[in-house]
């Protein structure tokens, strides 16, 4: 079937799909996203991911073209229009068509583009096996900058610090923010055992307020195993029982060593597997 996307309330061939270069979200990365996925064709946690959605834009001054009952059910007649039972959805918003300049009030109407289509981050031997990362020496740009639980288009220190993590034969790379505190990995939040409880850097050191996130750590208190938001060292992830990796894309991917550091006995936790099958069972009763 013929991949159909949404812009601004039409649908259009992958080929024929296309802005204008004098949109500033191609410009100046001046607007917002939301991964979402699709399992057994039911969206998950549509109505998180469009919340989040509208908090990042207003936070950016972005007035999104469409009330968020309206946004939601877009995202589901694109994704009936697919014919996708399991799959991604990028949903963007951009500021608009405007002048060059990074002024954003000539940009009188915001762009809304949704992508349904498929995705595979990682090969799945890594989800059974565990993958290896680095520390980047690109740095989480600072809270006091840009919050973090703004899930803009600019994406570029992250990019750089993937780029990073691949020329050292890595997957993923650990960002640190300036004070050099465990941040977030370049797509995605980072979570380490120790001791039977799960900690995650709060956000306020530099990592998104993931919704996957969010469900791990429900699955966690389901599971009795307390959870914690804190402040993390490289220190601290080296020295954990467990390591793993949550996001939309990735879902719970075991991380086993760190800058050469094998982490716990070098095979993926006991808590990582209890986490990662309860989250299948989740997303296959949908």
């Amino acid at each position: 079937m013929t991949m159909k996307i949404y812009i601004d309330g039409k649908y259009y061939d992958r080929e024929d799909a296309k802005i204008s270069v004098f949109d500033h979200g191609l410009l100046y990365g001046d607007g917002v996203f939301e991964g979402i996925r699709i399992y057994n064709g039911k969206v998950f946690k549509l109505t998180e991911h469009i919340e989040r959605l509208y908090r990042s834009a207003k936070a950016i001054f972005l007035d999104i073209p469409m009330i968020k009952e309206d946004m939601g059910n877009a995202v589901l007649d694109a994704v009936k229009i697919n014919e996708k039972k399991n799959g991604y959805i990028r949903l963007i918003v951009t500021r608009g068509e405007g002048p060059l300049g990074i002024d954003p009030s000539p940009c009188k109407k915001p762009t809304v583009i949704i992508i349904v289509s498929d995705i595979q981050l990682y090969p799945d031997e890594y989800y059974k096996n565990g993958i290896e990362i680095i520390t980047a020496s690109s740095r989480r740009i600072p809270s006091d900058s840009l919050d973090p639980r703004i899930k803009s288009l600019n994406y570029l220190n992250n990019i750089m610090a993937k780029l990073e993590a691949r020329q050292s034969g890595c997957l993923e790379a650990v960002m640190l923010n300036k004070e050099g505190f465990v941040a977030e990995c370049t797509g995605d939040n980072i979570f380490m055992v120790k001791n039977n409880k799960l900690f995650t850097p709060d956000p306020y050191h530099g990592a998104l307020d993931g919704i996957t996130m969010r469900t791990v750590k429900e699955i966690a208190e389901s599971l009795n195993i307390k959870t914690h938001e804190a402040t993390l060292t490289r220190y601290d992830i080296y020295n954990a029982d467990e390591c793993f990796m949550t996001g939309t894309g990735a879902e719970i991917i075991p991380v086993i060593k760190i800058d050469g550091r094998i982490i716990g006995d070098g095979k993926p936790g006991i808590i990582t597997g209890k986490l990662i099958d309860v989250f299948k069972e989740l997303t296959c009763s949908l």
